[in-house]
């Protein structure tokens, strides 16, 4: 019997999911790999990694330098400019103001399943240490203070219902409450993180977020340049 629409699901496809998964290791990497080390990570056999390879190059999505060694290809930066655009587009001024003023970094976390993702980062234009959250970087939404804000967006019961399994953290009660979230030493040792949440008309909340090893700014002070930045953006969205 021919199964009909809906009555199955449909498989996924195996050479997609592996091509997938090939642009995700080259993007964690921290150097080119050979075609060898993309295969081993991938688990596949080295011709199967080739074939994907070739498939990835001819769109621009990966390149190879004169050693033969792989690494993410400018295709993959014309595929991100679209990803959350409007939002990408009303936080880059907010961000830039944000970092220079308050000498951080200064980014936007958005909400993708179980993680927290950053969309957009800018660093501060001076010559002392800043902490560099790269665009793409990653983690769990339950650790950081840019998931505690994505969280603070919702009471506990909706967010129950939103992301059931994920428990809600008793400091986004607390950060509803006062109106940013604060971490410390979570997400990267020694680092802390302040982080108010931007609601995003028909999308899920994001975050808008600082990074830095040590401040004398005020943390509520801050914040309130945070919130502030939030609502421009939102008003922007709006």
């Amino acid at each position: 019997m021919t199964p009909t629409a809906g009555s199955a699901q449909a498989s996924p496809s195996q050479t997609l999911s592996r091509g997938i998964r090939a642009l995700e290791i080259l993007a964690d990497a921290q150097h080119p790999l050979t075609i060898a080390e993309l295969a081993d990570a991938m688990g596949v056999h080295r011709s199967v990694a080739y074939r994907i390879l070739r498939t990835l190059e001819d769109h621009s999505l990966l390149v190879r330098d004169d050693g033969g060694r792989v690494q993410p290809g400018p295709g993959l930066a014309v595929l991100a400019r679209g990803v959350s655009r409007n939002l990408q587009a009303a936080a880059l001024p907010e961000l830039t103001q944000l970092a220079n003023a308050l000498t951080m970094s200064a980014f936007v976390a958005v909400w993708d399943h179980e993680e927290c993702v950053t969309l957009v980062t800018v660093d501060p234009r001076h010559t002392g240490a800043a902490v560099v959250q790269h665009p793409g970087s990653r983690h769990p939404i339950s650790a950081g203070a840019p998931g505690i804000a994505i969280q603070s967006a919702f009471s506990e019961q909706d967010w129950a219902a939103k992301a059931p399994g994920i428990p809600y953290r008793a400091e986004a009660a607390e950060a509803r409450r006062r109106g940013y979230a604060a971490s410390h030493d979570e997400v990267i040792s020694g680092v802390s993180s302040l982080a108010v949440p931007i609601r995003v008309p028909g999308g899920r909340p994001a975050a808008l977020a600082v990074v830095y090893i040590r401040a004398a700014q005020d943390p509520a002070e801050v914040a309130a340049a945070l919130a502030a930045s939030a609502r421009n953006i939102e008003s922007q969205l709006a």
